[in-house]
Formats: C-alpha cells, structure tokens, sequence
C-alpha cells in the first residue's frame, strides 16, 4: 500500500512540474497515470483537465472538472475551472452559476472571486464585476489581471471617483512589468503606445503563447487563388459586420477564394445571412477546438488567416497559437498591436500607424491609402423622419452629439463638452445612453462640472437603419480620446453630420483623424484639445460654414475614399497579394506601405 501510494505522489507531483513547465502533453500523460491508480482522485481529474484546457481541448477538459466535482463535490477549483471553459464556450449564465457555487464553496478563494467578476464583467453587470474584483484583491492584493478591468468597468458607468491616482498606479506597474491588466482595457484608459505593447507582448506570451502542436507550417505552392480565411464571432448584427459585409462581396474570385470561419452566435439575422452568402465558403466552427480550427484551415490549405477579432471579446487567438496559415492577420476588430510573434501583419494606415509609431507593433505595419477602415455602401437608412419631440431633443438649438460608447468618456473630455456647451447658448449634448447607471453618472457629473443635467439628452439603442435616420438630426459630433469614434464616425459621416476630432499617439486615438481625411476633411483635426474646444464653439456659432461641410460630406459621398469600397478592395487585395508573393519568394514579412 505504501508504495502504492508513494507512485501515485510521485506521478502527481511530476505532472504538477511538468504543467508548470508548460508541458500540457505530458503533463496530461501523468495525470492519466495518476487516475490508472486511483480513479476518483479530484485532484487529478481537475489537473488532466486544466492540461487538456490548455491544449485547447474543451469538451475533454470539461469531462474532467465534471468528474471532479462528482468525486468530490466540496472541492471549489475544478468549478472555477468549468466556468472558465462554460465562459470560452460562449455559455456566461452557466459560468456565472459554477463560480457562484465556488464562492458559496470557498469564500475565500480569491480566484472565485475574479474569474466571477470576468464573466459578470461579459454580462455587462460592471457594478456587480466590480464587487467581486475588489473581494478578490483583499484577499490576494497581487492577483494578476483584474485591477485594468476593474478600472474600465468604472468608466462603463461613468464612475470617475480616484481615477487619476488608480490609471497612474496601473501604467506605474505595467512599466514594472506587474501583471495587472489583459490588453483590452488599455484602449480606452491610455494614450500610451508603450504601456499597449507591453502588455500585448505579456498577455500574448503567457496566455496565448505560440503551440507546435500541429507542427511547422510552410507556404503552398501550386494555388490558382489566394485562399483567405477571415476568422471572428461577429458574422451578425454587429459593427464589424456592418463595416466588412461588402468587402466579402467584392473580392476577385479569379484571385481570391474567401472563406468566413465564425465561432460566433448562429443568429440567422440577415447580416448573417448576407456574410454567409458574400463569401466562398461560411464555416461554423463554435464546437470546434482552437486546435481543431487550426487543423482545418492547414486542411484547406488558407494562404492568409484574417483575425478579425484580436483581443475583443469572445476572441480565439488560439487558433492563431496554433499557426492557421502561413501569413496571419490581425485587422479591423482590435485597434492595436497583439504581441504575438505569430501575428505576422497589422493592417492600418499612415494616419493611425505613421512610420515613426511602427516600434509600438510586434506586427509588420501593412499601410493602405486612404483609411483602414472598410465600409458598406450597402447599409441602409431608414426613410422615416423623425422630430426633434420624440427624440428627446429641445426643438431648437444646436444639438452636439457623441454616439460612443459611455466608456470612452474621460474626465478630461467632459470638462472641454461642458465648455462647448456653456459658450454655446440652448445647445444640448445628446449621448447614447449604455446603461441607466451611467446616464444618472454623467447627470451627477454635469451638476457637478457647472451644466444642468437636462442639457445632456439619452438616445436608447435602436436598429441600425433607424439610428442612422435619427442621427441626422445632430449637428455636430465631438469625439472622445484616448478611444474615438470608429464605425460611429463613419455613421455620422455616412449620414453628413461633420466631426471633430484631436488625435492622440496611439492607434484607437488616431481612427476618427483616418476617416476624417478619408472623406476629405483634414480641417477638423486639430492638434490639441484647446483648440478641439475653440473648433467646436466656432462651427456652432457659424450656421453657413457648418452647412457648408454638411454639403460636401454629401455631396462627395460616393467619391471620397472612405466610402470607396472598390477601391479599397483592390486595395487591400493588393496587400494581401505582396504578402503572399513575399513569402512564395521566401522573404520574412516586412512593413510596407501601399500607394494608391
């Protein structure tokens, strides 16, 4: 018996040391060894499973922490650990309910606590995220990753309350190289192009490092057409869709074959509907594994992996890990570097990556003309027309307007609206309205800033071809920074409402100065936020000069750049050709910038 018990210690302890080492495959071996001797030990069901999780084989793993729990079900861990995969699985409400019983389990397991606040942070209850967060550090003060998400879920309802001291402390640890926030939250809480990259390159090493599991990969040869696979969970009613739907519909088929692989939700919307029936081939791959989209795509032999997701959530960089294709991608959906050596490109423009800011990206900087950014001249604008009375608005004076989202209003930003708005007589400020938290937030902010509250008007979230009809009844939108308007800029502009924008060092602080100069409007970027403020007072108080840029964004809508979507597709096809005929020549991947 002794020695008997002395083999399954040892075994165990050596699977624990080779999981640490990052050895998933053999630490799973030993784990299995484990249970040959013992088959209901919890600990090693819940070890075989967080290694077969790390290999990217959730059904598995889930299996495990399944005979975990039956085995022992007072054990906390391997209820965290199935509601981190039911929370990869796209399943946040049975996550939520794992890690509930994991508190009620152990409530002092400071890892209940954050992985808790993760997915109620998905469930946009950030107040209630928050909670969690804040019972996690007092029990574990160095628990990695939760103090950046924290922090944004502050600015998701508008609570500015020690800001400045927590952003300092945050960028203070991130310089030290303190694990304490994913990548995400960065874009809309820093300006600094370093601070992102560090924690891209950190993230990317340490939670999606590089995985040889299927072996090296070298380029085809012999391809009539460069297969390109565009990877994302938004193949529905979601910005991304509505910027990319069309560019499926362009490609060149003689040159290109495309083929959309979603791990998103099999919504049957239309916009679903419309990307499915726009590409080469629409593949649904949500029960599929990391590994086993990767294999696929090496099956069908994709030249060029497009991740259209990045760091954004539901993300599966994984797949990526795992090397998809020989030439990967990052685009569109996540305005900043990954860090990720296998990350080959970024595609942007000489607006939000100049030349001088490509040591702030891991990825080679791919630059098109005109803007980044892909539009659809296909979307649609409601005909109805709407009063100013149903909309909330007063039915006269100016109407500024900022359709982002409540997170990306700083302190900062407010105060500068709040001028605009006091030198601006009658003028309201009309918001979208994220959540009644941060609505009543931003009232309280107004009292206290000097504005009354009822100059702040809340537009609720309604179908995108309706938004667009009503949005024209805005005058003149401000934008945010260090996070601007993106596809709400290119709204506005679709529908001739002009925008003023200050850009700032990095890639989400530089969009709304790409698409502004996409449309032929440079004269709406300004330099600094004294004269963004100065900018704005003087078009409110110019009826004829505004309506004059009103008249050109309509007028040249189907010629400016941003709009293009030809062009932009035999531009971006342009790119995607370099790259390949690069690596068919056996050349690494070099930035590059193309010319119109």
């Amino acid at each position: 018996m002794t020695d008997r018990l002395h083999d399954i210690e040892r075994l165990y302890q050596q699977a624990t040391a080779l999981f640490k080492q990052g050895d998933f495959q053999g630490a799973a071996s030993s784990f299995t060894a484990v249970l040959q001797h013992e088959p209901t030990l919890s600990v090693a069901h819940n070890g075989l499973g967080l290694a077969l999780y790390s290999m990217g084989n959730q059904a598995d793993a889930l299996a495990r922490f399944d005979a975990a729990i039956r085995y022992d079900p007072f054990f906390a861990s391997p209820l965290i650990n199935r509601g981190m995969i039911l929370r990869d699985m796209g399943k946040p409400e049975a996550a939520l309910a794992c890690l509930e019983k994991a508190v009620a389990l152990d409530p002092r397991n400071a890892n209940a606590h954050g992985n808790r606040g993760m997915v109620l942070t998905e469930l946009q209850q950030p107040t209630a995220a928050n909670a969690c967060f804040e019972r996690c550090l007092q029990l574990n003060p160095d628990y990695a990753d939760v103090a950046g998400i924290r922090l944004l879920n502050k600015m998701y309802v508008c609570d500015w309350s020690n800001l400045h001291y927590e952003l300092d402390d945050l960028l203070e640890k991130i310089e030290r190289g303190v694990p304490t926030t994913p990548p995400w939250p960065l874009l809309g809480l820093t300006d600094s192009p370093l601070a992102k990259l560090k924690v891209a390159e950190r993230w990317a090493a340490t939670k999606c490092a590089p995985n040889p599991s299927l072996g090296p990969l070298k380029p085809y040869s012999g391809h009539q057409r460069i297969k390109l696979g565009y990877y994302s969970a938004d193949y529905h009613r979601h910005a991304t869709a509505y910027l990319i739907a069309e560019l499926f519909e362009r490609h060149d088929r003689a040159k290109f074959e495309v083929i959309a692989f979603s791990f998103g939700a099999d919504t049957g919307d239309d916009m679903q509907r419309r990307i499915a029936a726009g590409c080469s081939r629409y593949v649904d791959v949500r029960a599929r594994t990391d590994q086993e989209v990767a294999a696929m795509s090496r099956k069908l032999e994709i030249d060029i992996a497009i991740d259209l997701k990045g760091f954004t959530l539901e993300n599966r960089v994984g797949i990526f890990a795992h090397r998809a294709a020989p030439i990967q991608v990052n685009y569109l959906g996540y305005p900043g570097t990954m860090g990720a050596p296998y990350i080959d490109y970024i595609i942007a423009d000489d607006t939000v990556i100049p030349e001088e800011a490509r040591r702030f990206y891991s990825e080679k900087v791919v630059n098109l003309p005109g803007s980044y950014q892909v539009n659809d001249r296909k979307r649609q604008v409601s005909d109805r027309v709407y009063t100013r009375a149903e909309l909330g608005l007063p039915e006269t004076g100016f109407v500024f307007c900022c359709f982002n989202n409540n997170f990306k209003i700083t302190p900062e930003i407010f105060g500068i609206w709040v001028k605009i708005l006091n030198a601006t007589e009658g003028s309201v400020l009309w918001l979208i309205e994220d959540n009644p938290t941060a609505a009543a937030a931003l009232r309280r902010n107004a009292a206290a800033f000097g504005l009354d509250p009822k100059r702040l008007v809340f537009a609720k979230r309604i179908a995108p071809d309706e938004h667009l009809a009503r949005h024209k009844m805005a005058d003149l939108v401000l934008d945010t920074l260090p996070y601007n308007a993106h596809t709400t800029a290119s709204d506005a502009l679709w529908v001739g409402v002009p925008l003023v924008t200050c850009p700032g060092e990095s890639f989400p602080a530089r969009v709304a100065a790409s698409l502004l100069r996409a449309v032929n409007m440079p004269e709406l970027i300004v330099p600094t936020l004294a004269d963004y403020e100065t900018l704005a007072i003087a078009l409110a108080r110019d009826p004829a000069r505004l309506q004059a840029l009103k008249d050109r964004l309509v007028s040249t809508r189907a010629t400016a750049p941003l709009f293009d979507t030809d062009a932009f597709t035999r531009n971006i096809e342009a790119a995607y050709s370099r790259m390949h005929q690069s690596q068919q020549a056996g050349r690494p991947p070099q930035s590059f910038t193309l010319t119109p």
